[in-house]
């Protein structure tokens, strides 16, 4: 058995899932084929990469095999028989595809259009496209929407077929078709960030899904040229911000580092330094979610220490986006602001109101958060049950880690 063949398989899964995924799809036109394909290749892959080696070109390899793998599903379905000469005719070079290109539209640009095509519904066009160009599983996109598994699962299929059945072209629609899917594509390239800014699984950041997400939304930006709209560019600004601390969010033992403890000298002063004008760039044409969002994240960022950092701004713009987007996650985030401006009494009363109301009951951030609180106000019995009910609701290790170090502080 040749040594780190299943490391590097896994790699290549976490990374180019996606950029694979998309490639098939512009092949053979199809989710689930592509899908299926790319799966057995990948399982494939694990076989012979075992007994002969990891090949040269890794991403090519699976590619051609995956599409060998949907050309033989073709044959033995009967079905499309004009095409397969076609596909078998357009095999894979062996070189590396360029996909770090600029050039506009690459095929995941492509498939994030497809998936956001005004047929589907707003949710089904965002977990399918986190599903199929993110890699994300059920559950993960799941905890994403606060859905139950089952319910995604129905709407990753449904999705699927409903694009299959009315024959959605997989391209980037004309300008005048843009605005339609604007905000459902800004929206899915965010997931796809902030999934790897928080990961579900593994380590707590996942920077293959945060480059892609700022890459696609340096693309998308760039396609709305040479006037982007104000939450394109306020997308993109929150990415690089949030981005721009990651080298600092753990230390070396993979555990959690929050924002008042980190080392800012680590942050990325460059990615902070193109951010901030494409915050003021935002709000000076109407911002929206994206970029009042940018702009408490641009406050953080430019406060040399934790007591520089201007929580009563911050809880103004937390104010203004709660008006235009109120949701149960903002209302948290802003109860965390209140304790910063107002200590952690009122924001406990906050707080304990969004647990009543059971939005967030199985959202281990709730819980989390009020245990902080009153681990803050001395409350450490209440805090130790809180921290106890986060822990049973946590799936990343690294923020496991961390709410047992503060479990054992009250305890």
């Amino acid at each position: 058995m040749h040594p780190y063949s299943d490391e590097a398989i896994e790699a290549l899964y976490r990374s180019d899932w996606g950029r694979i995924v998309a490639a098939l799809i512009r092949l053979v036109g199809d989710f689930e084929m592509a899908e299926e394909a790319a799966q057995e290749a990948f399982t494939a892959g694990v076989n012979q990469w075992r007994e002969s080696g990891i090949p040269e070109y890794p991403r090519a390899w699976i590619i051609r095999t995956a599409q060998h793998k949907a050309i033989d599903a073709i044959r033995r379905k009967g079905r499309f028989a004009e095409k397969i000469n076609l596909y078998a005719a357009t095999e894979p070079t062996v070189e590396v595809p360029d996909y770090d290109s600029t050039e506009i539209p690459d095929d995941r640009l492509r498939l994030i259009f497809t998936c956001c095509h005004p047929a589907l519904a707003p949710e089904a066009q965002i977990a399918l496209t986190l599903h199929t160009l993110g890699g994300l599983e059920t559950d993960e996109i799941a905890r994403a929407f606060l859905v139950p598994v089952p319910t995604m699962a129905q709407r990753l299929v449904r999705a699927k077929r409903k694009i299959r059945d009315a024959r959605i072209p997989y391209a980037v629609p004309v300008a005048a078709e843009l605005p339609a899917r604007l905000d459902a594509v800004l929206t899915v390239i965010y997931l796809v960030f902030n999934e790897g800014y928080a990961a579900t699984r593994g380590s707590l950041v996942r920077t293959d899904l945060c480059a892609e997400a700022i890459r696609l939304g340096r693309l998308g930006r760039e396609l709305m040229a040479p006037q982007p709209p104000a939450e394109a560019t306020g997308l993109l600004a929150l990415m690089l911000l949030h981005d721009s601390r990651r080298d600092a969010r753990l230390d070396e033992a993979g555990d959690i580092v929050v924002l008042e403890e980190q080392d800012r000298t680590r942050w990325h002063r460059a990615q902070i330094d193109e951010a901030i004008p494409l915050v003021e760039q935002a709000f000076r044409a109407a911002p929206g979610p994206f970029g009042v969002q940018a702009a408490i994240a641009a406050l953080h960022c430019e406060a040399a220490r934790p007591q520089d950092t201007d929580w009563p701004q911050i809880l103004q713009l937390y104010d203004l986006l709660q008006r235009m987007t109120p949701s149960p996650v903002i209302s948290l985030n802003r109860a965390v602001a209140v304790a910063m401006v107002e200590g952690p009494g009122p924001a406990l009363t906050l707080i304990d109101a969004l647990a009543a109301e059971g939005d967030l009951q199985n959202y281990h951030l709730l819980h989390s958060a009020r245990a902080d609180l009153l681990r803050r106000a001395g409350s450490f019995r209440e805090a130790e049950k809180a921290y106890t009910q986060a822990l049973a609701l946590v799936n990343n290790q690294s923020e496991r880690r961390y709410l047992e170090r503060r479990l054992r502080e009250v305890t």
